[in-house]
């Protein structure tokens, strides 16, 4: 059976392509991308004061999740049948209306209806990394992305250092206003330099859903790159979830300001997806995937070698934040070059796919590190953590044979 790629036109669309354009676009990613995770060091500090029991503060965090899920699969494959500089627009419009809400908010409700809306216009995000590529000559396409995609990955990783001092300086409810006020203006510099791309397709949006499931059976590269990247991003989210119970534990009891202070050391590792790109450019995609799982796998077993809590494991915890972030920023920079190389009329699909299907593995991997770090500390959660990247290399073992 022939796969649904085949019938693509292969002819290259004809795009201007503009290194200052290209900065807005990964500015904009982090911005837009860092909405997702202001929330996530405060949860606590915003449940007490909507009233939110212990049990329901989970709730601010995962409605944004549950929003952005939805966005992947209902809202980015828009992006094969609108026009994208629309999409993007009316996209970061319901971002600044949510964080708005957030901000204004003073009881539960709405400020978890508000946390699901900055979950869903956050996926403005997924309709611009596939414009970069779209916008990109074929030969530099890797190293464009890979530019976009490290100011997204910036994004995440400032994300919560930031909104921790913002909250320590004012509130909590500064971190919203001062965010929704950023989105009306990145919508403004978008409207301004962000040329028009009507795509080609011609589905409604019924079919355009519908297709998505014949892309996900008979792409094997998507399915592969989706893949090795769910484990990789599942070691992340348990890195990133379990090390500030570490860092404010016993074992080293740093205050919030230390573990935000820590936090920005992942920031390092942003630089590797301009790095990817460029060498997924000159074909050597196959060796970086491996390189990318054994940084992640590095990353946790160079926390196993000084003893727990003295300077040096310290210095080893952050260094192993820096190799593994880059590890993951790599991979993720990687599989996107290699998808989006299967057809301009599938590129807002192929991402929506790819994206869910890793944003699923990083859910596991957060649930696996909170269950782990209870049952037996850093110890257990670090030895999966481990094992996610060596099962991806396993798989990555098999790719010369299966694609």
């Amino acid at each position: 059976m022939s796969s649904p790629l085949s019938m693509v036109n292969a002819r290259p669309e004809t795009q201007t392509f503009s290194r200052w354009l290209v900065l807005l676009q990964a500015v904009a990613c982090g911005l837009i991308a860092a909405n997702i995770y202001y929330a996530q060091p405060l949860a606590g500090l915003i449940s007490v004061e909507l009233g939110l029991s212990a049990g329901a503060t989970g709730l601010i965090v995962t409605l944004t999740q549950i929003g952005y899920g939805m966005g992947l699969l209902l809202i980015v494959p828009l992006g094969d049948l609108i026009e994208n500089r629309l999409l993007t627009l009316v996209l970061l419009g319901v971002s600044a209306l949510a964080l708005l809400g957030a901000g204004l908010s003073t009881s539960p409700l709405p400020f978890l209806l508000s946390s699901l809306g900055i979950g869903v216009g956050a996926v403005a995000v997924q309709v611009l990394v596939p414009y970069a590529a779209h916008m990109a000559p074929e030969v530099m396409r890797g190293r464009v992305v890979g530019n976009v995609m490290s100011g997204l990955m910036l994004g995440i990783m400032l994300a919560r250092p930031v909104s921790s001092f913002l909250t320590e300086i004012f509130s909590w409810h500064s971190v919203f206003f001062a965010s929704a006020a950023t989105m009306a203006l990145l919508a403004g510099a978008l409207a301004l330099k962000l040329p028009t791309r009507v795509p080609r397709g011609q589905l409604h949006y019924g079919q355009l859903l519908a297709s998505m499931g014949r892309l996900a059976r008979h792409t094997p590269i998507l399915r592969r790159r989706a893949l090795y990247h769910a484990a990789l991003f599942a070691a992340f989210s348990l890195f990133w979830t379990t090390t500030p119970l570490l860092l404010a534990g016993p074992i080293f009891e740093l205050s919030q300001s230390g573990i935000a202070l820590f936090a920005l050391a992942g920031v390092a590792g942003a630089i590797a997806a301009p790095i990817a790109g460029r060498v997924a450019d000159l074909g050597w995609t196959r060796p970086a995937t491996a390189l990318a799982m054994l940084a992640v796998a590095a990353g946790f077993l160079l926390t196993h070698i000084a003893t727990p809590g003295s300077t040096w494991s310290l210095i080893l915890l952050v260094l192993a934040a820096v190799v593994l972030d880059f590890g993951v920023a790599a991979n993720m920079a990687l599989g996107q070059r290699e998808i989006f190389g299967l057809g301009a009329e599938f590129r807002a699909r192929l991402n929506g796919l790819y994206m869910t299907t890793f944003f699923i593995g990083g859910a596991i991997g957060s649930a696996l590190g909170g269950w782990a770090y209870a049952q037996n500390g850093w110890p257990l959660a670090s030895w999966i953590g481990v094992a996610l990247p060596v099962l991806a290399l396993v798989y990555w073992s098999s790719e010369r044979t299966s694609i």
